[in-house]
């Protein structure tokens, strides 16, 4: 019964990248192209709505569904790690046409070729596991 509501909100999610047309492989390309705002809209969107659910979050001590506190986590800002990580994240959306979340959505969608790239995406977890001791953090 607890993964229900997990499975409900992800078909919910799904729906609404579907109709909002962030999962199209166009939009993606307008938003490389810097030929629509679309893509930079629903982005600057998401980030913004990010800001002020994790002040709510903070500023009332929400907890999880499950009923446990969120803890937030401040990391060492070091500069390479985000152009590398970045480098690698963009280059990955810019070749496949998808950002990682999505990927169950476009499958969902009927595009089976992203089967591919979420076995991919899969290696990469399992490679970066293995590396991920050697790797700077």
């Amino acid at each position: 019964m607890k993964v229900l509501k997990y499975i409900l909100l992800g078909i919910i999610f799904g729906i609404i990248l579907t109709k909002s047309e962030v999962i199209s492989w166009f939009r993606i390309q307008e938003m490389f192209r810097f030929q629509s705002f679309h893509m930079y809209g629903v982005i600057g969107s998401a980030v913004l709505l990010g800001v002020i659910i994790n002040i709510v979050i903070k500023k009332f001590d929400i907890k999880s569904l499950d009923k446990k506190p969120i803890n937030f986590v401040v990391k060492e800002k070091t500069v390479i790690r985000y152009i590398v990580g970045g480098s690698i994240f963009g280059l990955g959306w810019a070749l496949t046409g998808a950002c990682p979340g999505p990927i169950f959505i476009l499958i969902g969608n009927g595009f089976s070729i992203y089967i591919v790239i979420f076995l991919s995406a899969l290696l990469g977890t399992f490679v970066y596991g293995i590396l991920s001791k050697k790797l700077p953090h």
